[in-house]
Formats: structure tokens, C-alpha cells, sequence
């Protein structure tokens, strides 16, 4: 790092440190204002604050992985969850919007009634808000140390002290601003992330031993370019194929993953983070175009620069192991970028970890202060008191992080042991809204029986991931349905009071709708279900487009745009016919 280096880092630090001071005092005012930026993000800046949140530090070198293992096709195990994220779009954006509540966890108690809604609700603001939410942060942490260390070979002791600092400015800004500081420093963050893996492209092409996009297509072999797994056999990418996975593992994905299981960024129905910028945007319109955009951001503005360097490591670095091909992304950074832009890499690296622990800390603080402190220590402390305990716990949550942080070592298979956890819960987070005999217990119920499903799996069987899924999200589901029919429904007011608030309207609400005459419905699901289908069409036609068209099929990617830009203008029709 040079003097001109340290200068962009610094610059960049300091106009984190700027806005929130800027947006400090605006903060102050409220626990709506802390957490919610007063309900008035635009659709622009609540979709950009999502797509930013899940840019976290190691993003690129897991997409990095990802190819040098498996070629393009390799990153079927994330883009699968765009199913279940259109859904949110046209199904729940309008509807978290219209429930009113600072958090999805009160959803708990707007929708069901008693102590099991009381439970259910304290619960899981203390398991998401401190437990879950702070093994994250401890990732990412992890992740961040790993990048310093690779790139500048410093001893591991001392990286965290680079770590931790970066924390502290976060967690200071994020204290000070509330949700306006963190969705305004995410725009800036996402700006210079995506520059930073924009230059990292351009340059990693541009070298003679690579030799562009043509280079690339001479120098690996042609399984590397598909974009579709190879379905009917197992094993590692090879000469006959790209990613090789069964019928039923390739079903497990696109057929039950998105919508059966839970996972932090990618919940059936939204929820988290997701669910906290659609209630903070200005109204309903506002939530579902920043949903869309988001959706859109995710997987086709941001991939592709990945992509590329992915498949460049694999001619750069071809001796990689496969526990180091993630690192290829970081040796490309510090072996080929020039002074000056590796400044800017190194700030942007930071923007991505930054833009993702800020919204963990606003977002767990939020379930903390509103679901737990404010539900069951202090019902009538005063806005202000809320506001500085939630700043004191922004800080706690920071502490605890960094404390998890230096007792992980490795988090292997991560993602697979959450979706596996919470295998079958997705489909009762969907019908809550839709069928009025969803009650506590079915939630609690759905929560506990996918780990019971998961150890035993583990123990006595030898049934993996993603095969795994069938069993555990069938066992989930006749858990939870045997659960509902046997515990007592939901009390009638509280239905009637919720069908009032959010109208979800549907034939499973009809017991509650004739109850409620007064009340004007959502419906019309058979156009939300095109407009879903349309808008899955919109971003693979999208995404696939753009792909042919840098790997030169230029034919074939125009045609694909040109499908993109047909199923957008029919969005553009629809979200036009709405009732807002």
C-alpha cells in the first residue's frame, strides 16, 4: 500500500464517518425514525440498501469458488433463490408494508394471539437479534481478516486489530444515524464495491497470460462457459461436463430449496433486513419497486466482474486447492493491480463488509429494543430512552461479535447447515398470510422439527444436502400441519383485526372475510402469479443476455435481452394496474 493508497482508504472512512454524523440527530427523535428512516426510504435507496447488505467482504471469492470448481453453471446453488425473491416482490412486498409494525418478529403478535404469540415473538428477537444474528457478524469478521491476510500477509494475530477497527467505525455511524446513516453510507458502499470488482475485471482480462474474454475461451476448456448444470450424474465439473448433479438434487434446488427453506437475506415470504427496508419505504409502490430493483441488482448488475475474475484464477492459479480456489480473487488483486487502484480495492472490500455489518447491527438492535426490551423489560420507556438504549446495544452487539469472532476458525458447509435447519418452515411463513388457521404453534412447531429431522439424518442415516431436503421439509410440514389442526386457532378478533389491517384477502380467508364486509381485499392472485412469472423470465432472460453477449454470442444474448425487455414492459403494465 502506498501513500496514495492509504489516501483512498482514509477518504473513504472519513465520509462513513460524515454521513453519520449528518444523520445523527434525525435519528434521535425516534425508535421509527433509529429503525425505520420514518417510513420514507424512496424505492431506489431501500432496494440498493438491500442489494448492499448481501455484498458482504468474501461474496466475490465464494462466486470465485464457485466457477474455479464448477464453471459458470456453479452458481445455480445461489441463483435458485430468485424463485422465492419474485415472490416476495408481488406477493409480501405490499403486504409488509401495509402490516405497519418496525419488525418482522411483532409480526408474531399482529397475527396470532396469546402467550404462544408472546413466546414465539421474545424467542426469536433474542435467537435472530443476539445468537443468530451475531455468529454472522463473526463470519463476515473472519471473512474480512482473511481478505488483509491473503492480500497483505499479515500475521492472523494482527489482522483483527484492522477488523476490529473497521467494526468500531461501523457500529459508531450505525449508532449515531440509525437505518437513514445505513442506507445512505450502503449507496456509497455499493458504488465503490461494485467500481472496485469492475476494475479488478478489467484489469485480470488485460493481462497478456489471460488475453481477454478470447483468451479465456482458448485457454479453458468448454464446460467451463455452460450455464446450466449437467442434470443426471453426480461428480466433479470435467472434460464431459460443468456442474454434475442428479435429477434429484437438481429438483431439491429449484423445486423445494427457495421456498421450503429459511436463510438470512433469502426468506420465503421476505423477512429480516429484506423485510425491514420494504416496511421503511415512503409507501406501498415504494416497497415493491425497491424489492424488484433489488432483485434485479442481485443477480444481474452484480455478478458478472465476479464471474470473470473466477474464470481467470482458474488460468492465473490453476495449482489451487480446492480449499484456496477462493483465495485466487484476493492473489489476482495483489499480484496485478497497479498503486492507486489497489487503494481503491482494498476501500471498496471495506464497503462491502461495512455496507453488511451495519444493516446486522440497525437490523438485531431493532429486534432487541422493539421485540424483547420494549415488549417485556420497559413497556413505557420513552422514545428517547429507547433511542440511547438502542445505540448502547448497537455497541454490545458489536462487542459480542468481535468476542465469537476469534473462536471460529472454520465454518464449513455454513449455508448448507442453516438451509437444512430451517428446511420446511418456509412454507408456513408463506401461507401465514394466506390461511386464517395458521396459528402460533404452527410456527413454533415448523422452527423446532427441521433440527430434529436434521440429527437424525446425520446420525443414522447417510442422506446429504441437497437430497436432504425432501425428508426433512415432508417431516416439517406434516409436524406442523398435525400441530395446527390439534391446538386451538387463532382468536377470532385478532384475525379480524389483522384482515382489516393488511387485507390479504384469498379463499383460505374466507371465514374471516365474511366477518369483515367492510373490508376491500387484495386478490387477484392469478395476475400477481404472471406478474411473478414474468418477472423470473425479466431477470434470467437478463442475466443469461448479458452472459452470452461478453462471451461473444452475440445473437443469442440479444435475443435473450430483447425477452428481458418484453417481460419488463408487461411488469411495467402491471405494477401501472395496481390499487396502491
Amino acid at each position: 500500500m502506498t501513500a496514495v493508497d492509504w489516501s483512498v482508504l482514509l477518504a473513504y472512512f472519513a465520509l462513513s464517518a460524515v454521513i453519520g454524523l449528518h444523520y445523527s440527530k434525525r435519528a434521535g427523535t425516534s425508535t421509527t425514525e433509529f429503525f425505520l428512516s420514518g417510513r420514507s426510504l424512496p424505492w431506489w435507496l431501500a432496494g440498493t440498501s438491500m442489494v448492499a447488505t448481501t455484498f458482504a467482504a468474501d461474496t466475490p471469492l465464494a462466486v470465485t469458488e464457485l466457477v474455479a470448481r464448477n464453471g459458470v453453471a456453479g452458481n445455480w446453488l445461489w441463483w435458485n433463490f430468485l424463485l422465492g425473491g419474485m415472490l416476495t416482490v408481488f406477493f409480501f412486498a405490499r403486504l409488509w408494508r401495509r402490516a405497519g409494525i418496525m419488525t418482522d418478529v411483532e409480526f408474531a403478535e399482529l397475527r396470532y394471539s396469546g402467550k404462544p404469540a408472546a413466546f414465539l415473538r421474545g424467542f426469536r428477537a433474542l435467537y435472530l437479534g443476539l445468537f443468530i444474528n451475531c455468529v454472522i457478524m463473526a463470519w463476515v469478521n473472519l471473512a474480512m481478516a482473511s481478505i488483509l491476510e491473503g492480500m497483505f500477509d499479515i500475521p492472523r494475530g494482527t489482522v483483527y486489530y484492522y477488523v476490529a477497527a473497521a467494526l468500531v467505525i461501523t457500529a459508531i455511524y450505525s449508532a449515531m444515524s440509525g437505518l437513514w446513516g445505513v442506507a445512505v453510507t450502503d449507496m456509497i458502499q455499493f458504488v465503490v464495491a461494485m467500481t472496485g470488482t469492475i476494475v479488478v475485471a478489467v484489469f485480470v482480462l488485460r493481462l497478456p497470460q489471460v488475453g481477454g474474454i478470447e483468451g479465456l475461451r482458448h485457454n479453458l476448456p468448454d464446460w467451463a462457459f455452460r450455464f446450466t448444470p449437467v442434470i443426471g450424474s453426480e461428480g466433479s465439473p470435467g472434460p464431459g461436463g460443468a456442474l454434475a448433479i442428479s435429477i434429484t438434487a437438481f429438483l431439491a434446488y429449484v423445486g423445494v430449496q427457495w421456498w421450503a427453506s429459511w436463510y438470512p437475506g433469502a426468506e420465503p415470504g421476505g423477512g429480516g433486513y429484506v423485510a425491514q427496508r420494504m416496511m421503511s419505504s415512503r409507501d406501498e409502490k415504494h416497497s415493491v419497486m425497491a424489492t424488484l430493483w433489488f432483485q434485479i441488482a442481485h443477480y444481474c448488475v452484480r455478478p458478472w466482474p465476479w464471474i470473470l475474475v473466477g474464470l481467470a484464477t482458474m488460468v492465473l492459479y490453476p495449482d489451487l486447492s480446492p480449499d484456496q480456489k477462493r483465495l485466487g480473487y484476493i492473489y489476482a488483486m495483489r499480484d496485478y493491480l497497479p498503486s492507486g487502484w489497489r487503494g481503491l480495492l482494498v476501500a471498496a472490500f471495506f464497503a462491502a463488509y461495512m455496507s453488511t455489518v451495519s444493516t446486522q447491527l440497525n437490523w438485531g438492535t431493532s429486534y432487541v429494543i422493539n421485540d424483547f426490551y420494549r415488549r417485556f423489560v420497559r413497556a413505557r420507556a420513552t422514545e428517547m430512552h429507547l433511542v440511547a438504549v438502542s445505540r448502547l446495544t448497537t455497541l454490545v452487539i458489536m462487542g459480542i461479535s468481535l468476542v465469537i469472532t476469534r473462536y471460529i476458525e472454520r465454518i464449513s458447509g455454513a449455508w448448507e447447515f442453516i438451509i437444512e435447519c430451517g428446511a420446511g418452515i418456509g412454507l408456513v411463513l408463506i401461507l401465514r398470510w394466506f390461511w386464517w388457521r395458521i396459528n402460533a404453534w404452527s410456527e413454533i412447531s415448523a422452527m423446532i422439527a427441521p433440527v430434529l429431522a436434521y440429527s437424525y439424518l446425520r446420525r443414522y442415516t447417510r442422506i446429504t444436502f441437497p437430497e436432504s431436503l425432501y425428508y426433512i421439509s415432508f417431516f416439517t410440514t406434516v409436524v406442523w400441519l398435525a400441530v395446527t389442526f390439534s391446538t386451538r386457532p387463532t382468536e377470532v378478533e385478532k384475525l379480524k383485526d389483522f384482515y382489516r389491517r393488511v387485507r390479504p384477502g384469498g379463499v383460505l380467508w374466507k371465514p374471516v372475510a365474511v366477518l369483515t364486509p367492510e373490508v376491500k381485499a387484495t386478490g387477484e392472485y392469478g395476475a400477481l402469479f404472471l406478474d411473478w412469472i414474468a418477472g423470473v423470465i425479466l431477470v434470467y432472460s437478463c442475466l443469461f443476455g448479458a452472459g452470452k453477449i461478453l462471451f461473444g454470442e452475440w445473437q443469442l444474448g440479444c435475443l435473450l435481452l430483447g425477452l428481458a425487455l418484453a417481460a419488463g414492459a408487461y411488469l411495467w403494465r402491471a405494477l401501472n394496474r395496481f390499487q396502491w
